[in-house]
C-alpha cells in the first residue's frame, strides 16, 4: 500500500465513486472488513497508523470530506491548491480557536481537542467534527497517527481515535511551501489524475480535486 501511494500520489481510503481508486479496492479480499466470531477484523483499517508513521505520505479527510492519503511528493501542490480556496481562519473564529489549540499542544486526539475548544455540550460532537473536517479539506489539519484504547489485558480494541496535528508541525514548514502558483498546482494535479485515472470523467476528477 505504501508503494501504491508513492506511485499514484493520491489514494482515497474507501470507495469514493471512481471504480478501483481506493485503498479498500486495491487490497486483497482477505484484507477487507469481515465479521468474525469475536467481533470484526479489518487489516486495512489497522494499517492506517503504520502507513502514516512509516510511509512517505500524509493522511486526512482530503477527498470530498472523506479520508485518504497524499504522497509527500505531491503534498506541496495539494496543500498549495487547497489552501488557496479559502482564507486563513478569521480572528476569533472557531476555526482559529481549533488551530491555536493544536499549535499550543502539538497534537491531540479529537475528543481532547473538542473539550479544550469548549464543545462539551449535547449534540456538540457532530458540529465540532464538521469544523475539523473543513480544516482538513483546507490542508490545515492532518492525522498524525491513531490512538487505541486498551482492555484490562493491555490489548488494543475499537476503531481508534485520530491524533490530529498541523502539517507544519509534523512535516516541517518547508514541506508546505510550493514554488508554483495555486493555478499551476491545480493544473499539475488534474493532469496527473487524468493520467492515472484515464476512465474517470472530468466531473469525477474535479470532485476529487475539490
Amino acid at each position: 500500500m505504501m508503494a501504491a501511494i508513492e506511485e499514484l500520489g493520491f489514494v482515497p481510503l474507501l470507495d469514493g465513486g471512481i471504480a478501483g481508486f481506493s485503498a479498500e479496492e486495491m487490497v486483497d479480499d482477505e484484507c477487507r472488513y469481515v465479521v468474525t466470531a469475536d467481533g470484526w477484523d479489518w487489516p486495512l483499517w489497522k494499517w492506517k497508523g503504520p502507513i502514516i508513521t512509516e510511509g512517505n505520505c500524509v493522511y486526512g479527510k482530503f477527498f470530498n470530506s472523506k479520508a485518504g492519503f497524499v504522497s509527500k511528493q505531491w503534498w506541496p501542490d495539494w496543500c498549495n491548491w487547497r489552501r488557496s480556496k479559502s482564507a486563513e481562519p478569521a480572528p476569533g473564529s472557531i476555526e482559529e480557536t481549533i488551530m491555536l489549540t493544536l499549535q499550543e499542544h502539538g497534537s491531540l486526539i479529537t475528543r481532547e481537542l473538542r473539550a479544550l475548544c469548549g464543545f462539551t455540550g449535547a449534540k456538540m460532537r457532530s458540529r465540532f467534527d464538521s469544523y475539523v473536517t473543513r480544516l482538513q479539506m483546507q490542508c490545515r489539519i492532518i492525522t498524525e497517527d491513531f490512538v487505541y484504547p486498551r482492555d484490562k489485558h493491555g490489548r488494543e480494541y475499537g476503531w481508534g481515535w485520530s491524533l490530529l496535528t498541523t502539517p507544519e508541525r509534523l512535516l516541517g514548514r518547508e514541506a508546505c511551501l510550493c514554488e508554483h502558483t495555486p493555478e499551476q498546482s491545480r493544473e499539475l494535479i488534474i493532469n496527473h489524475l487524468r493520467h492515472i485515472l484515464p476512465n474517470a470523467s472530468d466531473a469525477q476528477l474535479l470532485r476529487l480535486l475539490g
